[in-house]
């Protein structure tokens, strides 16, 4: 498939247009993209900064976190790599977002922040004019992804989502087995299962001192007002995994955290990437029963598409997604690379790539139909700020990835009782108490609610 009948396609899917490039101000081949970056903790540092700061055709001009150290920090990362390149910048420090944003010189965005601070900032920023590049996942609820999505499809801004497992670098595989599934190598297509991984609770952490350097109203945000802890938030001395990863309030845990990485490729080799399932049922789910980390366990969730593909989550598969048919089964994950530290990998060979019958995973032939190219999640961002083409993961592709995991989320909160889902509505069938999970309270003045579109 050419890469012009692709954005066709998925762009009706979708239920949006591609906004002409003319409305937009062209970058021509000499000039830069001026990048912002929003969150400068850990994912900032061991792979967004890195993967945008090293196209020499976009220049880094400011940071932004409410940790105003680790803003600072920021900064002197990116003054360092232009220092070696004997480049002379001037990257400026914000506390405030908000306050960068209005910054005209700015072209685009980065946002590196923790989960419950995606979309409202994704949003602001598209209305005031950016480019934004968003790490997964893209909200906090369905409501809030929705918003979201709308906001990019109203302003016509070009929006990544960070599923970095769609570009070929560094996991070539991922593509390859959707296309496999979709050239039909499994035959017909019948059960997909999604292995992921889960995080440990902790005891009950005392109320701590707010660091000087840290906004921490600002950084609960839309959620409920509760007592600083270090746990609950980032690590002071280091930039290691942060505890917020681990608490509800901000997150939805391993479901969404690994899970819109596996369930976007999912969808991607199944087809269904501007859908979800119609039905979903927890088996089981196991939360702590104490203590400041509250997000699931083990669990073991039971999905079932429209096509009548049906779908098993579950902590108990290795992580990683396996394509099942009626002619055997190939199986994908990331093997022994890592994003980050904390990255799972297997102990011994690496799994990235097995079937049932190593002849599946021969290469296709020169007609078969072959999916979106991308190089590099962040380089085909920044590509397509340039060309105004829509990105291999667009708002509305991301909101349905996060969405099925918010959706499986929700079912934890029902154990062994099926919910069905209208995917073109957005909204359980007849039960009243889990369409009130897909929104949450906002906490004035913060929130996407709040956000005049």
């Amino acid at each position: 498939m050419k890469r012009r009948d692709f954005l066709k396609c998925t762009a009706a899917a979708a239920g949006f247009s591609i906004v002409p490039s003319s409305v937009f101000a062209q970058f021509g081949p000499n000039s830069k993209i001026n990048v912002a970056h929003i969150g400068c903790g850990r994912i900032c540092r061991e792979h967004d900064l890195p993967e945008v700061i090293r196209h020499d055709f976009c220049r880094y001009v400011a940071v932004a976190d409410v940790d105003l150290k680790r803003a600072k920090d920021g900064k002197k990362k990116i003054d360092d790599y232009y220092a070696k390149k004997n480049t002379s910048t001037d990257v400026k420090v914000y506390q405030d977002y908000r306050e960068m944003l209005q910054d005209k010189s700015i072209d685009a965005v980065v946002i590196s922040t923790p989960d419950h601070w995606h979309a409202q900032p994704a949003m602001e920023a598209a209305l005031a004019g950016k480019d934004v590049y968003l790490q997964k996942p893209t909200s906090l609820t369905i409501a809030e992804g929705r918003q979201m999505s709308d906001t990019f499809n109203h302003t016509g801004r070009i929006f990544q989502l960070g599923s970095q497992q769609r570009s070929r670098s560094p996991w070539p595989q991922f593509k390859l087995v959707c296309e496999l599934v979709r050239n039909g190598r499994l035959g017909e297509l019948k059960h997909v299962e999604v292995g992921l991984g889960t995080d440990p609770g902790c005891g009950d952490e005392p109320e701590m001192p707010i660091p000087s350097n840290l906004n921490y109203d600002m950084w609960l945000g839309a959620t409920p007002e509760v007592y600083y802890t270090e746990k609950r938030v980032h690590p002071q001395k280091d930039f290691s995994r942060p505890g917020w990863l681990r608490c509800e309030q901000f997150g939805a845990g391993m479901i969404t955290g690994w899970g819109v990485h596996h369930l976007d490729i999912a969808h991607w080799g199944m087809g269904a990437e501007f859908t979800g399932p119609t039905e979903i049922e927890c088996e089981k789910v196991v939360y702590p029963k104490s203590g400041l980390w509250n997000v699931h366990g083990d669990f073991t969730i039971h999905a079932k598409y429209a096509s009548g593909v049906t779908m098993e989550i579950s902590s108990r598969f290795t992580n990683g997604v396996k394509f099942i048919g009626t002619e055997g089964w190939i199986f994908v994950s990331r093997g022994n690379v890592q994003v980050t530290a904390s990255d799972p990998v297997p102990k011994g060979e690496s799994n990235a790539l097995k079937a049932s019958d190593p002849k599946m995973l021969a290469a296709l032939g020169p007609d078969g139909f072959r999916l979106y190219d991308s190089p590099e999640q962040h380089l085909n961002w920044l590509e397509c700020i340039r060309n105004r083409q829509m990105t291999i993961s667009p708002a509305e592709v991301a909101h349905r990835s996060c969405t099925v995991c918010l959706v499986s989320h929700i079912s934890m909160k029902f154990p062994k009782k099926k919910l069905y889902w209208n995917p073109v509505k957005e909204e359980f069938v007849g039960n009243a108490e889990a369409n009130s999970m897909l929104s949450r309270p906002q906490r004035k003045p913060w929130g996407t609610n709040n956000i005049k579109v």
